[in-house]
């Protein structure tokens, strides 16, 4: 973990210092995800069993969601597994049903004029779940029950096999409690050209993409939306981020924990500590020390912790500015006063404020989704919410009496553009 002072760093140093780990920028990654794209277009189905093959190890295929099949996932969970989920489920689909929103109020700007807002669910949305190096089961229900909760009629769902061909069995548990019907076995860049392209069978092309993944992955959404037109991506959503601000009153324990929990996702993931003194630094990074040790991640974690950052700086509102430069997926606030920090807080993710609100809740249970903007996005992007499945449009009515309040502006603004058709279509309707 490398250690900065903040008020040393000019400008250049302070963008340098934050910049994300160089390796998730490799220009091989784009031409690998061009060549996948143009092969899995060329030949169809063919093409991407090829690539999963060679890629996932497996060729792809769907998995129904029957009785049979879910009971017996079940079967190999505990109880206490099932209700963990079960619960988790339970409070994002409360938390997603509370934020969706309903058609806007008859705006009336003028008399005869009537302007309301309605909201509709995206067609068929493609989720995709991480499943390489752990399977996040929790991903699928971060992101299928919020499409749920949205109504969105098409919710197509694609995650890795494991390396025997497999889903663990409370992968698809949770795809049952979101309530879908299927799974395919398929990941990676292959597997987002499929729902990006409309190549699994009996499902039609995506007209959104959701969820995280590694940096092929990531590529392979962005590049999607610039090769298909209409298709949009909730975010960019790639390796983990973590961001800590702690004072001399953290918890040491706690904050080390929160850390090594990003770290230990990906070789890829950073973390970054803002301390408000040298001493909390050190004895943070200390306990850092002795807690990878003891995780069975280590390897993947101490990889991570080679891309960490610790910055001291000399009060909450150099620590805001850290954040706010960075962006982080998640940020997570561990001193005295944090609400006194909060409002000076612009970009992140999400935020877990105070010693109790460990970042894992939000990973797992909490209720709003876990799928974030990453690598600084979270100064433009929300996370994943019941919303990112809707999209809205506004109708627009008019009487005569409402046409003949705007039809003049309407028409002389035309005219000063140089538009006389606006202009006339404007006049127009005071004849009729």
């Amino acid at each position: 973990m490398r250690t900065f002072i903040w008020k040393e760093l000019d400008r250049a140093g302070r963008k340098a210092a934050l910049a994300r780990p160089e390796n998730r920028r490799d220009p091989t990654v784009l031409a690998r995800v061009r060549t996948i794209f143009d092969d899995i277009e060329a030949r169809g189905f063919d093409g991407l069993s090829d690539w999963a093959v060679k890629l996932d190890g497996h060729a792809p295929d769907r998995l129904e969601l029957n009785a049979a099949t879910v009971d017996a996932a079940r079967a190999q969970m505990s109880p206490e597994d099932l209700a963990a989920m079960e619960l988790a489920a339970e409070n994002v689909r409360a938390f997603q049903q509370a934020e969706l929103p309903g058609d806007g109020p008859v705006i009336s700007p003028k008399p005869g004029l009537s302007l309301q807002r309605l909201y509709r669910p995206i067609t068929t949305a493609g989720l995709y779940i991480p499943g390489g190096l752990a399977p996040l089961f929790s991903t699928l229900i971060m992101t299928a029950v919020p499409a749920a909760v949205a109504g969105v009629p098409n919710r197509v769902c694609i995650t890795p096999p494991a390396k025997d061909g497999s889903l663990h069995p409370m992968m698809i548990a949770c795809a049952a409690t979101s309530r879908l019907d299927a799974i395919w076995r398929v990941g990676g860049a292959h597997g987002i050209a499929a729902m990006a392209l409309g190549i699994l069978e009996g499902v039609p092309a995506a007209d959104k993409l959701f969820g995280p993944g590694n940096k092929y992955v990531t590529e392979a959404k962005k590049y999607a939306t610039e090769r298909i037109s209409g298709l949009a991506i909730d975010m960019p959503a790639g390796p983990s981020e973590l961001l800590v601000i702690a004072d001399g009153t953290a918890n040491v324990k706690l904050v080390a924990a929160d850390l090594l929990s990003q770290a230990e996702h990906d070789s890829d993931a950073q973390v970054i500590l803002v301390a408000l003194s040298a001493d909390i630094a050190q004895r943070i990074a200390a306990e850092v020390a002795i807690q990878v040790e003891r995780l069975p991640r280590a390897t993947i974690a101490k990889a991570s912790l080679d891309q960490a950052r610790v910055f001291i700086v000399s009060g909450t509102s150099e620590a805001a500015e850290v954040s706010n430069l960075y962006g982080p997926e998640h940020l997570a606030i561990q001193i005295e006063d944090v609400d006194a920090l909060v409002p000076l807080l612009t970009a992140a993710g999400t935020i877990f404020a105070g010693t109790y609100a460990a970042e894992t809740f939000g990973d797992y249970a909490a209720g709003p989704s876990h799928v974030l903007p990453t690598d600084g996005a979270a100064r433009s992007y929300d996370g994943i919410t019941v919303r990112s499945f809707l999209t809205s449009f506004v109708v627009q009515k008019a009487t005569r009496e409402g046409a003949a309040a705007i039809a003049p502006a309407a028409a002389r603004l035309a005219r000063l553009e140089g538009l006389e058709a606006h202009a006339l279509a404007a006049d127009f309707r005071l004849e009729v």
